[in-house]
């Protein structure tokens, strides 16, 4: 791993009572202005591996490191450089949206001058600042999220942490904040660790993406080549027997691990077979089809077929 890593996760591993492995050794480093994504099932163990990075979890064995800084050993100086989204709400809703960042400022030794010159520039770019004035309680979901993002980047972290930053927020709210955190990296070049259920958000935000699968980083590269991997097109069909349907793909060469069965649904990446002689091989068999397509190849496919087992096995 690179010694310039902004983010440096060495054989990191959590087990909890009960011998309860919620990471089992995982390795990465993140360099500095990098986005780097943590997708997973949950129970896969990301908000665990955040939480050792940030120093709110304490790993069982392996290395935490920020900017050089060891977590463990040196809690205070990884906080001094690094801010956290966290999943729920941690802000106190009776005061004004100005009253909490004020308090975070001061909390954090932020200077007044260039804390209020900072808070108008990042409110005005998340588009804010016309509220600060009210209460919070009185702000809606993806107003709340919008200032605890403006807090976290208050003290001028290193590294940002966002855990599952716009769960619960609709659509549109979702795209609107993502927008907005990707300008502010643009800004000020923080280097962002991110988790999240949402593969739309992973690809447009992160340079870099690491799956978790059960404690395990089964995967770690770029959208484009994690993408690559699969191939150029994909058919999708449905259909009531899958275990035949299956078959007569296997027969006409379509390696086992290029098809992914869930429920009645069959994904498969085609590699070398043109999708029309796919669906031809299809029509042609005695198995009824349901429905059948092709596809270019999604975030989707490559996080199911890298998870895919245990969702399968919950599917029957």
């Amino acid at each position: 791993m690179s010694t310039r890593s902004a983010v440096m996760a060495e054989d990191l591993v959590k087990t909890y009572p009960g011998e309860v492995e919620a990471v089992k050794d995982i390795s990465f480093s993140v360099e500095a202005g990098e986005a780097f994504g943590l997708l997973g099932p949950n129970g896969a163990g990301k908000t665990t591996t955040i939480g050792m990075l940030n120093s709110t979890v304490t790993p069982s064995s392996g290395r935490a490191l920020l900017a050089g800084r060891d977590v463990a050993e040196d809690p205070m100086g990884a906080r001094a450089i690094s801010s956290v989204v966290f999943q729920d709400a941690v802000v106190d809703e009776p005061l004004t949206g100005r009253q909490n960042l004020s308090l975070h400022m001061k909390l954090w030794g932020v200077d007044a001058a260039r804390g209020r010159s900072l808070l108008g520039d990042l409110t005005d770019t998340v588009g804010i600042a016309d509220i600060l004035d009210r209460p919070v309680s009185t702000y809606s979901g993806g107003q709340r999220r919008r200032m605890e993002i403006v807090r976290a980047l208050l003290s001028t972290p290193q590294v940002l942490f966002l855990d599952e930053p716009t769960v619960g927020l609709d659509t549109r709210i979702r795209h609107d904040l993502f927008d907005i955190i990707a300008t502010l990296r643009d800004q000020t070049g923080v280097t962002i660790i991110m988790t999240t259920h949402y593969l739309d958000e992973a690809e447009r935000l992160c340079d870099r993406l690491g799956v978790i699968d059960a404690g395990t980083m089964v995967a770690c590269d770029s959208p484009a080549n994690l993408l690559a991997a699969i191939g150029t097109e994909v058919l999708e069909l449905r259909a009531d027997d899958t275990d035949r349907a299956e078959g007569v793909l296997r027969t006409n060469g379509v390696a086992m691990e290029d098809i992914l069965v869930i429920g009645g649904t069959i994904t498969a990446s085609l590699r070398g077979m043109p999708g029309a002689r796919a669906v031809q091989l299809l029509d042609e068999s005695p198995v009824p089809i349901r429905s059948i397509s092709t596809r270019p190849p999604s975030l989707d496919d490559v996080y199911l077929r890298l998870t895919g087992d245990r969702i399968a096995a919950a599917a029957h």
